[in-house]
């Protein structure tokens, strides 16, 4: 086996740079960072997504609180506009129920203490030209 002998003089090789190759390696790094920040994106849309979808849980079930407590709020209204407990309320408070002799009726011959005014009866006629 034949060595050099290491007193050999190489000088240096200049090799023409290959424009080609810059090329195709700048094309690679910018598609790779297309590429990163993409799926940087996605992440943020997916952790969005996932964000939104817990405060739309929180809301729904806040809502069925707030309908639940509006049905118990109507029921005790309904319960204390009741026909009974308002009698029963208002006996307290010494008021007694109305008797059919204290109703008065109008009789079909007798005239109203209250004139019916013209305008009601022909709304036109309140209009002078």
């Amino acid at each position: 086996m034949r060595r050099v002998p290491s007193k050999q003089n190489n000088s240096r090789i200049h090799r023409d740079r290959d424009v080609r190759a810059l090329s195709r390696l700048a094309l690679l790094l910018f598609s790779g960072l297309v590429l990163a920040g993409g799926f940087v994106f996605a992440a943020q849309q997916h952790f969005a997504a996932i964000d939104y979808g817990y405060k739309s849980e929180g809301l729904r079930s806040e809502r069925d609180k707030l309908l639940a407590e509006k049905q118990q709020l109507l029921l005790k209204k309904e319960q204390a506009f009741a026909p009974a407990r308002l009698a029963t309320q208002a006996r307290e408070l010494g008021l007694k129920p109305i008797l059919a002799s204290q109703v008065g009726t109008q009789k079909a011959g007798s005239r109203s203490p209250f004139p019916i005014a013209p305008a009601l009866l022909n709304p036109s006629a309140s209009f002078q030209r």
